[in-house]
């Protein structure tokens, strides 16, 4: 963590965080941020459910300091062990609500899933406890709206049922798919 900005503190040329540890990963915000666009048609007013892991996910982390740029409704929803730090939560105003995924399923636009990681747990039986407490299965999926999206920065683990990805709502493939272009306008801007 903390390589990214050193080596641009430290260097001549363009450095592009591209992950940084459990810290941030703004070429992923920008994929998540185009993913959304073009498949919701806006970037505002849209409630916005982040799932999973919000500890260290550092997609998250960049994530949801973009979002707080746009008007959008945010709940969070994890486990305790794995919420938001409170570094973000006080970035973003405080402008997220904790919630259950059962009581708000029906109202998201984007469910915005990550994995719970296995090498963050010491103790084995708790990671079990909490990586079996958020699974997206087709039956929570057929509650939601006709037009709702789930995202996913991949990889996934067992976190979304593959039954789920036949449905209208899964767009992580296409998610992974928008990366290479983006990447490549990133380049692009860096190079010119």
């Amino acid at each position: 963590e903390g390589a990214a900005r050193f080596a641009a503190e430290n260097s001549s040329v363009p450095v592009i965080n591209a992950g940084d540890g459990a810290g941030q990963h703004p070429t992923q915000t920008l994929l998540d941020l185009y993913t959304i666009r073009k498949e919701c048609r806006r970037l505002e007013g849209l409630t916005i459910a982040l799932v999973g892991d919000l500890k260290y996910s550092r997609t998250i982390h960049s994530l949801i300091k973009a979002l707080k740029l746009f008007k959008n409704k945010i709940y969070l929803v994890s486990p305790e062990v794995l919420s938001l730090p409170e570094e973000f939560l006080e970035e973003i105003d405080g402008n997220a609500e904790k919630a259950k995924l059962e009581d708000i399923i029906e109202s998201v636009d984007v469910l915005y899933v990550t994995r719970i990681q296995k090498e963050r747990f010491l103790d084995e039986e708790e990671y079990r406890r909490v990586a079996g407490s958020y699974r997206i299965t087709p039956e929570m999926v057929s509650r939601m709206k006709d037009s709702a999206i789930i995202l996913h920065p991949l990889p996934r683990v067992d976190e979304i049922d593959v039954r789920v990805d036949s449905t209208r709502h899964a767009r992580y493939f296409k998610q992974a798919f928008y990366g290479v272009p983006v990447r490549m306008a990133i380049l692009s801007e860096v190079m010119l």
